[in-house]
């Protein structure tokens, strides 16, 4: 391992930095130093895909060993950063997306589309779970509804779940789409970040509608949709449905936690 130097990180940057250097070689360290001096001076954008793509020959694919204080100085940097399921090469590939000069929007996002067209789904898991972390999250949108639309679920759950860019950038649509998706693949509802806040009586019919074909196809219904669904019960004629619903779908009385009507 390197000899790593005694200090608080004062950015994300040196943070992703100090967990690489604790778990790689000095040679990888002086390679990764090299790489992103190279990206960062804007010689070839061609040096970026290179490297991106050979970053785990060099650090390995162990999971990064983060200690409380190392998680709470995420959540610190980044409001909704928490990268306790994050891998060493995941962490040094998003040091060398960092490094991509960002004065230019347009060519920052260009230069990030064309990686991300070429990744392979280790790369997308990497790129999609640092969005968050990246410069001009506001144009960076439309690279993360293909993540929702991704057939491989490992994909989807990169920026699905435990990923605060969804909350923060999806619009309604896009929001409820990827909690309907979410349920379809199995994905366990209370990773994706922002979930309860994000409640909408539109999010609620897709949802009552969702529990109604299960029901129609003998299939059980997940009963962490009802806290979703029972904050627009406000209506007399909406409680009688969800009532009749869970009647019918055999799911009883939801727990208290739920808050939803009787």
């Amino acid at each position: 391992m390197s000899s790593v130097i005694d200090f608080k990180p004062t950015n994300i940057v040196n943070l992703l930095y100090e967990w690489v250097a604790q778990q790689v070689t000095q040679e990888t360290c002086n390679w990764l130093d090299e790489k992103r001096q190279e990206i960062s001076s804007g010689v070839s954008v061609q040096i970026f895909f290179t490297a991106f793509s050979a970053v785990p020959r060099y650090t390995g694919k162990n999971r990064l060993e983060l200690t409380p204080e190392d998680l709470q100085a995420a959540s610190t940097m980044q409001t909704g950063w928490f990268p306790i399921h994050w891998h060493v090469e995941q962490a040094a590939r998003t040091l060398l997306v960092l490094a991509l000069p960002q004065d230019d929007a347009d060519k920052y996002v260009y230069t990030l589309e064309r990686v991300f067209t070429a990744a392979d789904v280790g790369e997308l898991v990497a790129l999609y779970q640092a969005l968050p972390l990246l410069s001009h999250p506001e144009k960076l949108q439309k690279l993360a509804a293909e993540g929702v639309r991704s057939n491989m679920t490992v994909v989807f759950n990169a920026i699905a779940l435990r990923n605060s860019y969804p909350a923060q950038y999806f619009d309604t649509l896009a929001w409820n789409q990827m909690v309907l998706k979410a349920l379809f693949v199995g994905s366990p509802l209370d990773l994706i970040q922002g979930i309860r806040e994000r409640a909408n009586p539109e999010l609620a019919r897709m949802l009552i509608d969702y529990a109604r074909e299960r029901y129609s196809a003998h299939r059980c219904v997940p009963n962490e949709i009802w806290p979703l669904v029972s904050q627009f019960m406000d209506d007399l004629s909406t409680q009688r449905q969800g009532s009749a619903l869970r009647s019918e779908c055999g799911l009883g009385e939801p727990p208290p936690w739920a808050g939803f009507p009787t």
